[in-house]
């Protein structure tokens, strides 16, 4: 993200949507969303296909399989394929991010235009999401501590040499950035833009070398740029000698690890209880950790992901 009596998830591949996935409730079938919630005892959890889905779809499972239920993976690397199969309850529960689905989902309910929901603030992006993910069917559970958000590192030689720890001092001390990032950061409010607007950071110029890659963390590394997009819980950063700097003034948004369930299969109170288990324990730091574990050390994310539950005595 192992031992144990409960049975292991067995990961599945799904390539395609499968023949008569819907979007939802019909039109007049959404008042069926108020209706008391769904306890299945097989229950199908989706992974998105990258590591850190794929660690926390078999911690869901892990604590599900101790709850009581009998659980599969599916795998689909596509949100426009496993949303609608959450709906239809093909899928039953999925981890998300509440920040990103929430403006997904705006955008499929409300057009491509409409305007952002999702925000730094972790309660009002809530807000926005539980009111777009209900009339689908689907129940959105409580975020906990872990956030996997946009972040900004610099050389740690850089950070000490202009005494920098946190975006605001890197805006304040009038430094030139060119910025290895995806070429989109040129327009997103929340990457070139709003480090100009929010922190004042000189930025000269986007190197489109991607988000988090290799070679754009070895550009910084060299000093061919002085700053890369990441992300919070991206573990290789040591490695290659580089530092997150705070979002001190919060330009990024909530994206907090979130599990959304189908809510008449999945919307009970037991399922709920299982997966809030994890929402006083999971970190920022330990997403990192897991992830590392699985893409440097090669370890299988579900031998991840029950030593993590087993250490933490979530699992029994």
């Amino acid at each position: 993200m192992r031992r144990g009596t409960a049975p292991v998830a067995a990961p599945l591949v799904l390539l395609l949507v499968l023949p008569g996935c819907s979007t939802g409730p019909s039109l007049e079938n959404r008042g069926e969303v108020t209706a008391p919630p769904g306890d299945s005892h097989d229950l199908t959890i989706g992974s998105a296909g990258f590591t850190e889905s794929d660690l926390l779809a078999q911690m869901y499972a892990l604590l599900l399989n101790q709850a009581g239920y009998k659980t599969s993976i599916l795998t689909v690397a596509n949100r426009e394929l496993y949303e609608p199969a959450l709906e239809s309850g093909q899928i039953d529960v999925v981890p998300e991010y509440a920040a990103t689905f929430a403006d997904w989902l705006n955008a499929k309910t409300n057009g491509a235009d409409a305007s952002p929901v999702g925000s730094p603030d972790l309660g009002a992006t809530m807000k926005a999401l539980r009111e777009l993910a209900a009339p689908r069917g689907l129940t959105v559970l409580d975020a906990g501590r872990a956030v996997d958000q946009n972040a900004f590192a610099v050389s740690a030689a850089y950070a000490r040499q202009h005494h920098l720890k946190t975006l605001s001092g890197l805006g304040a001390s009038g430094l030139k950035v060119r910025l290895a990032a995806g070429d989109e950061c040129v327009q997103r409010p929340y990457c070139a833009p709003g480090l100009k607007k929010t922190y004042g950071i000189d930025i000269t110029a986007v190197d489109p070398k991607g988000v988090g890659t290799t070679q754009a963390k070895r550009a910084v590394q060299s000093g061919q740029d002085q700053m890369l997009l990441t992300t919070t819980t991206d573990a290789t950063l040591d490695g290659f000698g580089l530092v997150l700097l705070a979002d001190d003034k919060h330009l990024q948004n909530a994206d907090y690890v979130v599990p959304v369930v189908n809510r008449s299969r999945a919307g009970g109170a037991k399922v709920t209880q299982a997966l809030g288990k994890l929402n006083d324990v999971l970190t920022t730091r330990d997403l990192a950790s897991m992830n590392e574990q699985v893409d440097s050390w090669r370890r299988l994310p579900e031998d991840v992901a029950r030593t993590y539950l087993e250490d933490k005595g979530l699992l029994k």
